[in-house]
C-alpha cells in the first residue's frame, strides 16, 4: 500500500457561505473539502507557501466584500491511515440516485428490489457519493449510457463512476488516474464490485490513452483541467457520443461551454445541486 501524508488546512469562517466551498476548491485544486458547521477542512497533496498566500488572499478579498465577517484557519500534516481512521467513523450508506446506492465496505446495508448497491473505499482519493458533483455525474450517466457502450472514465479516484458504468452494462470502460493512490484504490473497488473485467485503469493522463472511439466520456474535474483536456475528450469521440462534466460550480458554465461548442460538442442537458453543475454534451 502507498502511504502519503497529506496537508489539512482547518478554515473557520464567520458566517459560513457556501461559495466559499466551490471557490478554495477551484482556486488551490483541493483533493476535497469537509464542511462541518462554520469550519471547512481542505485536504492537499502538497501545500507550500505559496498556496497559502493565495488562501490568505482569497478570504481577504470575502471579507473586503462582506461575504464574511472573519476568518481564520490552521495547517497541519495528517497521515492516510489516520484520515481513513477518522472518515470511517462518518461515512455512511447514501442514495445518489433513483438507481444506486453506494455504501464502504465496513457498513451494513439492506438493499431493495430497484436498487444496485456499490461498495466503494475511499483511500484519500475523492468519489465516494458524498460530493454534489459526484452524484451529478451519477444520474446524468444514467439517463444516457446504453448497453454496449466504450467509456472513458477521466480522473478516476475511487473508481465509482468507471464501476456505475459496468452495473449499467457498459461493455468496456477504461479509467484513467494519475495519482497512484487511486491505482491501488480504484482497482480495489474495481474487484469489491465484481467489474475488474470490464474495467482497466491506466496511470497517467488522458494523453496516455490510445484508444479514440469512445461512446461517452466522464469527466468530475476542476474547471481548470476540463478547459485543458478538452480538445484531448474531443479528440477520443467516436460519432454521437457523450460527454458528461462536473466538478464545476455555476459561474464556470459559460466557459466551458463556450470551450466545449468550438470543439463541437453542444449542451443537450443540465443539472444542478447547490452551487455545482452537472453537463451532458453530445458531439
Amino acid at each position: 500500500m502507498i502511504e502519503r501524508n497529506y496537508t489539512a488546512v482547518n478554515i473557520l469562517i464567520r458566517p459560513m457561505n457556501s461559495e466559499l466551498f466551490a471557490g478554495i476548491f477551484n482556486l488551490l485544486d483541493a483533493e476535497g473539502i469537509e464542511e462541518n458547521g462554520s469550519c471547512l477542512i481542505a485536504y492537499f497533496k502538497e501545500f507550500d507557501p505559496q498556496k497559502e498566500d493565495r488562501l490568505k488572499d482569497f478570504f481577504d478579498r470575502m471579507k473586503r466584500e462582506l461575504l464574511i465577517e472573519n476568518f481564520s484557519f490552521t495547517i497541519n500534516t495528517i497521515e492516510q491511515k489516520n484520515w481513513n481512521e477518522e472518515w470511517e467513523k462518518t461515512i455512511e450508506p447514501i442514495k445518489v440516485s433513483n438507481t444506486f446506492v453506494i455504501k464502504p465496505s465496513f457498513k451494513d446495508y439492506i438493499q431493495k428490489e430497484d436498487e444496485i448497491v456499490l461498495t466503494i473505499d475511499p483511500k484519500m482519493s475523492f468519489g465516494t457519493g458524498y460530493h454534489q458533483s459526484t452524484r451529478l455525474m451519477i444520474r446524468l450517466i444514467e439517463k444516457y449510457i446504453k448497453p454496449g457502450m466504450k467509456v472513458l472514465d477521466v480522473g478516476t479516484g475511487t473508481g465509482v463512476l468507471a464501476i456505475v458504468c459496468a452495473k449499467l452494462d457498459a461493455s468496456n470502460i477504461i479509467a484513467v488516474e494519475n495519482d497512484e493512490v487511486c491505482l491501488e484504490n480504484a482497482n480495489e473497488n474495481f474487484d469489491k464490485n465484481m467489474v475488474r473485467d470490464k474495467c482497466k485503469f491506466v496511470l497517467g493522463e488522458i494523453k496516455d490513452v490510445i484508444e479514440k472511439d469512445f461512446n461517452l466520456v466522464a469527466a468530475n474535474i476542476n474547471r481548470h483541467i476540463l478547459l485543458d483536456i478538452a480538445y484531448d475528450i474531443k479528440e477520443r469521440l467516436s460519432q454521437n457520443s457523450f460527454v458528461i462534466l462536473s466538478g464545476i460550480i455555476e459561474q464556470d458554465e459559460e466557459i466551458i461551454l463556450e470551450k466545449y461548442k468550438s470543439l463541437g460538442l453542444n449542451l443537450i442537458q443540465k443539472i444542478s445541486e447547490e452551487e455545482w453543475l452537472g453537463l451532458a454534451l453530445k458531439f
